[in-house]
């Protein structure tokens, strides 16, 4: 057998046994879950009267703001769902499952790729469960193409892995998980001080900087152009240099914390 196919055939096994943990202890997800899913009826329920008037000038409905914040909430469903794979990893780390892991024939980057792709499929599964939450409510896409809809999902795949992955170097790096918890906290953080809510310009001067220069941001505003078809401009460009960066980061961190020698 090729090193390839057992690479494979690992990563699968990895992937398997992470997806099976998920299934047996499914709390953990749902309560990542519910943060997302509680601002999205809130804003859109208590105070989306108001913040649509905001945004429309006074003459907009609730249904302008659901549009506006369903993009924002869908990446935030990412930032809060993969903390999940950083819990996890320090589980493993803990439990002492990674060291054995290390001396076991087994290819050495299937660890990590079973926690990664099975955290990614996680995400995509929590979003199609928000994504169906918001149409009831109300979203819908303003004539976005079949293309467009594709580089959404492209985009929002890749927003994944990237989180996944600093996710992952968290986990690694955390002495317990309750501290892989509180390290991975800005992922919801982030969210919460961008464009998801409300447009950089409603932020006073001296806080739009922070709104502005960070990962979420960007990626909010491609996604809000692909599906509603407002202005993308070089937000495009900027949201991917992001993704790969921190796809990048992640890994190089990940693999580092990995394969160092066990104190």
């Amino acid at each position: 057998m090729s090193a390839l196919s057992l690479a494979v055939r690992d990563s699968s096994t990895m992937l398997r046994r992470n997806l099976l943990h998920a299934r047996r202890y499914p709390s953990m997800t749902l309560n990542l879950l519910l943060t997302p899913i509680m601002l999205l009826l809130l804003f859109v329920y208590v105070f989306g009267g108001v913040m649509s008037a905001g945004i429309g000038g006074g003459g907009a409905d609730r249904s302008d703001y659901i549009a506006y914040l369903v993009p924002g909430l869908l990446i935030m469903t990412i930032g809060s769902t993969v903390i999940g794979a950083a819990i996890s990893v320090s589980m493993d780390m803990t439990e002492g499952l990674i060291a054995r892991f290390r001396t076991m024939a087994v290819y050495r980057g299937s660890v990590l790729v079973g926690h990664v792709v099975g955290s990614v499929l996680q995400v995509l599964a929590s979003l199609v469960l928000v994504g169906a939450i918001a149409v009831a409510i109300g979203f819908r896409s303003r004539d976005a193409t079949a293309l467009e809809w594709l580089a959404a999902f492209g985009l929002i795949a890749l927003f994944a892995l990237a989180l996944t992955w600093i996710a992952v170097g968290m986990g690694m790096a955390s002495p317990n998980p309750e501290a892989a918890s509180n390290m991975a906290t800005p992922l919801i953080l982030l969210p919460l001080i961008s464009s998801a809510f409300v447009p950089i310009d409603a932020i006073p001067g001296w806080f739009q900087p922070i709104a502005e220069y960070q990962p979420f941001t960007p990626v909010i505003e491609t996604l809000r152009g692909l599906l509603l078809g407002s202005e993308i401009d070089s937000n495009g460009w900027i949201a991917m240099a992001w993704c790969v960066g921190l796809t990048a980061l992640g890994y190089r961190w990940s693999t580092a914390l990995f394969n160092r020698d066990p104190k």
